[in-house]
């Protein structure tokens, strides 16, 4: 009798192995169904096709400072300003002693057409001025590092510094981006890539605001992601709507989804 029950046993863990199917997914399954959108419908994110920190170029006092987080600035307009005293004061030096070796050197020219002088002392005196001239170029670049001007039109949207402060090369000074031209960041499974092309239109819903908005794809990543079997995708709305800001997040409706 104990081995007819040791035999039900061996026989009802032989059923639970065999016909109950395992509750968790492989590895590359369980990446697939996280990412896959439901009925047409993924993720994104707004972002600025354009952003940039400024750093330091110099060593300085920070004398003005016009912009302030969420203000608008041009192309070209100052975002900060050191104080450049110290700087000017070394280009107006090396611009002298340029003079007085260039002075030198070309007076060692004539000389040389008389005999008068070595070409050893020549070509020392070539090389002097040479020397003098690239002094007055490093200084122009410390005086030009004392204005920190916009490389695009945008908005400022963090400043790392105080007016009055003294800050080091490579200080992280402020942080702008781009609002004009605002992308939408997807990340759609590879699959996707069956039915998505450039141009395909797509309703994206912002969170934030709870409206939707007419976009396109503007531009299909160059690689899939190994790991998670995914694309990044770019894309644009069709009008830029004023209430969008860069870092509001939504979902996108492809209707071409089959």
């Amino acid at each position: 009798m104990r081995h007819r029950w040791l035999d039900s046993v061996l026989v009802l863990f032989t059923v639970m192995a065999v016909g109950v199917p395992a509750t968790g997914w492989c590895k590359g399954d369980r990446l697939v169904h996280a990412t896959r959108p439901e009925s047409g419908v993924v993720r994104g994110i707004v972002k600025a096709a354009a952003q940039a920190v400024l750093y330091a170029q110099v060593q300085g006092r920070v004398s003005q400072l016009p912009y302030k987080e969420g203000q608008r600035f041009e192309k070209g307009y100052t975002l900060v300003q050191l104080d450049c005293d110290k700087y000017r004061a070394e280009l107006a030096v090396a611009i002298a002693e340029h003079e007085a070796k260039d002075k030198v050197y070309k007076n060692n020219i004539e000389l040389g057409k008389l005999n008068a002088v070595s070409k050893l002392d020549l070509e020392t005196s070539e090389a002097e001025a040479k020397k003098a001239f690239a002094a007055i170029r490093i200084a122009e670049v410390n005086v030009k590092g004392c204005q920190i001007a916009a490389p695009f039109a945008g908005r400022v949207v963090s400043i790392m510094i105080n007016e009055h402060e003294n800050v080091f090369p490579n200080d992280k000074l402020i942080s702008l981006l781009d609002d004009s031209s605002l992308e939408i960041e997807l990340v759609l499974p590879s699959s996707s890539l069956s039915w998505l092309r450039r141009k395909s239109s797509f309703t994206f819903v912002v969170d934030e605001t709870r409206r939707s908005y007419p976009a396109r794809v503007k531009e299909i990543g160059a690689s899939i992601d190994p790991a998670s079997q995914t694309i990044k995708v770019t894309g644009a709305f069709e009008k830029l709507p004023p209430e969008i800001l860069a870092g509001m997040s939504g979902s996108a409706q492809f209707p071409e989804q089959p």
